[in-house]
């Protein structure tokens, strides 16, 4: 194999988005006391004083040191790596510079919780539901604890620099990273993940926010080029990371591998400069994804702060640049700057990060409070709840249920306490096979089941064997049938089908016992060919430490579910709005789309649906989704009733909601928009909700104020949001198909003065 950084293409076998990870010692011990007070070291000051002092005591070697990783890993078969010294071996790893009381950047992926692909020695970590569960709690709260057990245990590992924060919408549903972003709408994702960000900050880290932009298929990611027009891109894709950002104030953004509009992210200067740094006002730093550097000049100049995970561009490279006046000084200067100000704001030099273990029983309770809100209830037909002491006999089928529960794979991998539930045995060939290799978590449903019925016979079938899951399903009073689809980067699904022939074992048991309940344990939607022959079926999507805890909760209604869809679940491929996924000719959908040359065989991903993503595309289209977006069942009902709509600076929707059933639960409210036709937008949008809890028979009056950004539309000409002048539609209720409430208003907002 030939050295890194003789090309970029080679870079990207190697590396990947995060797809390394490896394990750093703590940062110089003590070097913080053996310097002697600076002025910058003065927290009366602000962080960008203290950088603009600091600046300026470093030279020309140190400024450059700070703009790109040092290679950490130490991995068998990897030529030309040493482990660098004071690095933990994570992702990325930046040294120190002692003399001026800077510890080194020590970063880790922990997108659902801190990675070890590295093989870390403390590398076991909590393993939290997937991203994409996270947001189907539409609860801001279950963000920030999810984000509390990531930044706590970052810290307890000793990295002070998270790189997990993916959004990117979903606007191809077969794509194998889809678990780790958070869903379709740009409200709702930058909602929630805003507020994870935070809880990580608040642990006085660095968070990053990836991958920035339209990163939304892995097939020949290093030269895809996504084209979308502006408009769409700043109301969908773009809106998402901006709502995140805002809410957090995270301090990384990653760029990413693919172009867009024809240049790469990471020298890209409309999203880099334009938008980000000067519309959004962005005061961090500028990351690459790992190898998606390809330029030293272009890429400085256009917005690119660091090259990670080595200095194949921005260092000697840079330092020519510097010196030969192709790259101003004050540049270089900018791009340290940001770096140094953002360790200053989050208190990565006050208040380094101290090794110590990590609490597994608090971070295991985290992820099951989160996974059971997570649950979406996809069908019931009066099956839910299960009686604990009503059956002589329940058969558990499939998925490795008597083990542990699923969890996506790829960089965001996490090697969860206990290791994995499934032993691999012998990985697949190559120097990541570890990486693609189904991990589950040690939680099993199975036990947390026969804990929940102790008087009934619960019985396991690995399901392999349709004929025997069948027999086993004829004596049983109920069949539950755990089902998968894994998904992991390097590679997207072909087919939204269940693998290794479920579909046919789910319709067997089915027609065999009429009381069979299907648990899904997926990355995203999945085609149900059988979902009129089975009773009741629950989404639990990759459930996390204590999974199959919260699995059982639900069944046996200890826990209400009220998770709701953050994506639409399709009825079938014809319904996409690419029913083939793009690629380049003659590539697979498989990790060998990395080894191609990013200089050759570049093709065009088009997004010529525009502003119609998920529910917006099959609201405009007249599709009939098998579930449409925000859509969640209940073990109790819930009505609206007495809509009022008022507006001044933006929208204020009042409404009654009241749990009309027999059991305490909590119900996701949702508003939607339909925008004046003039706007030419898809029929509605998502501009508000509120999960809301309620007593049997308890009303409660919910007021929801709309922020002016989502009632506005992006003018291209102008370059700034619009709000119009017209007729508006606002909608409320349980999903974005069942919306029982309606008001439609003519508003006349005036001019547009300062518009968030």
């Amino acid at each position: 194999m030939r050295k890194i950084g003789k090309t970029v293409a080679t870079l990207q076998i190697l590396i990947g988005c995060t797809l390394l990870s490896a394990m750093l010692s703590p940062v110089l011990a003590g070097q913080g006391k053996s310097v002697p007070a600076k002025p910058w070291m003065n927290k009366a000051l602000s962080p960008d004083e203290r950088a603009t002092l600091l600046l300026k005591q470093m030279t020309l070697d140190d400024k450059i040191q700070f703009v790109h990783g040092v290679p950490t890993y130490s991995l068998p078969g990897l030529p030309g790596y040493k482990r660098a010294p004071g690095s933990l071996e994570g992702d990325g790893f930046v040294p120190a510079i002692p003399r001026l009381g800077l510890p080194a950047l020590q970063i880790i992926g922990a997108g659902v919780g801190v990675t070890n692909l590295g093989r870390r020695w403390n590398g076991q970590s909590t393993l939290l539901p997937s991203s994409l569960a996270e947001t189907a709690t539409w609860d801001t709260n279950m963000a920030y604890d999810f984000g509390q057990v990531i930044g706590k245990e970052t810290r307890n590992q000793g990295f002070n620099v998270q790189i997990g924060g993916g959004i990117d919408l979903t606007r191809e549903p077969r794509n194998g990273r889809n678990f780790e972003y958070h869903g379709e709408d740009p409200l709702l994702a930058g909602k929630i993940l805003g507020r994870e960000l935070k809880a990580i900050q608040d642990q006085h880290l660095i968070a990053d926010i990836k991958h920035y932009a339209v990163n939304d298929q892995d097939t020949g990611r290093g030269i895809v080029n996504a084209v979308l027009d502006k408009r769409s891109l700043r109301e969908s894709d773009l809106l998402a990371f901006e709502i995140a950002i805002k809410e957090s104030n995270a301090g990384v953004v990653m760029c990413a591998y693919n172009r867009v509009n024809g240049d790469y992210s990471c020298e890209n200067d409309y999203l880099l400069n334009q938008v980000l740094k000067k519309d959004w006002g962005f005061k961090g730093w500028v990351m690459s994804d790992w190898g998606a550097t390809h330029s030293t000049v272009k890429a400085a100049q256009n917005g690119l702060d660091q090259e990670m995970p080595a200095g194949i561009y921005f260092a000697d490279q840079l330092k020519t640049a510097i010196q030969k006046g192709e790259l101003p000084a004050s540049r270089l200067d900018e791009m340290v700057h940001r770096i140094l100000r953002t360790e200053f704001a989050f208190g990565v030099v006050d208040d380094p990060p101290v090794i110590k273990p990590i609490d597994v029983a608090a971070g295991r309770a985290a992820a099951q409070r989160v996974e059971e809100q997570a649950i979406v209830l996809l069908r019931n037909s009066g099956i839910l709840p299960l009686k604990k002491s009503q059956y002589r006999e329940i058969a558990v089928i499939g998925s490795y249920a008597d083990s542990g529960v699923l969890s996506g794979g790829g960089s965001a991998q996490v090697t969860p306490v206990g290791g994995n539930a499934v032993p691999a045995g012998v990985y697949p060939p190559g120097l990541f096979g570890f990486l693609l290799v189904p991990v589950y978590a040690p939680s099993s449903p199975l036990t947390a089941i026969r804990i929940k019925a102790p008087d009934t016979l619960v019985d396991y079938d690995p399901g392999g064997d349709i004929a025997a899951a069948v027999n086993l399903a004829k004596v049983s009073d109920v069949a539950i049938v755990f089902a998968h689809q894994w998904t992991h980067e390097g590679a997207d699904l072909t087919t939204l089908a269940l693998p290794d022939h479920q579909d046919e074992l789910i319709t067997q048991v089915a027609a065999a016992n009429p009381h069979t309940i299907v648990v899904l344990e997926t990355g995203g939607a999945a085609f149900m060919p059988w979902l009129d022959k089975v009773q009741a079926v629950l989404e639990t999507w990759y459930p996390g430490a204590g999974g199959g805890e919260a699995i059982a909760n639900v069944l046996f209604g200890d826990v209400n579910p009220s998770g709701k869809l953050p994506i639409t679940f399709p009825a079938s491929e014809a319904d996409f709005p690419h029913p083939v996924i793009a690629k380049p000719a003659g590539a697979t959908t498989g990790p060998s789309d990395l080894a191609l040359n990013p200089e050759s065989g570049i093709f065009d991903a088009n997004y010529t649906e525009g502003l119609k993503v998920g529910y917006k595309w099959y609201d405009a289209e007249n599709k009939v989704p098998l579930f449409p977006f925000g859509f969640g069942l209940s073990y109790t009902t819930f009505s609206y009733s007495n809509l009022n709509v008022t507006h001044a600076n933006g929208l204020q929707v009042a409404f009654a909601l009241k749990n009309s059933g027999t059991r305490a639960g909590a119900e996701v409210a949702q508003v939607y928009l339909g925008l004046p036709a003039a706007a030419n937008e898809p029929p509605k949008r998502l501009v508000a909700w509120q999960k809301v809890a309620l007593r049997p028979g308890e009303s409660r009056h919910i007021i929801l104020n709309v922020e002016k950004r989502m009632i506005s539309i992006f003018d291209v000409n102008k370059e700034a949001w619009q709000v119009m002048t017209g007729e508006y539609k606002v909608y409320v209720g349980s999903s974005s198909r069942d919306l029982p409430l309606a008001k439609t208003l003519n508003i006349s907002f005036g001019p547009q003065k300062g518009l968030p």
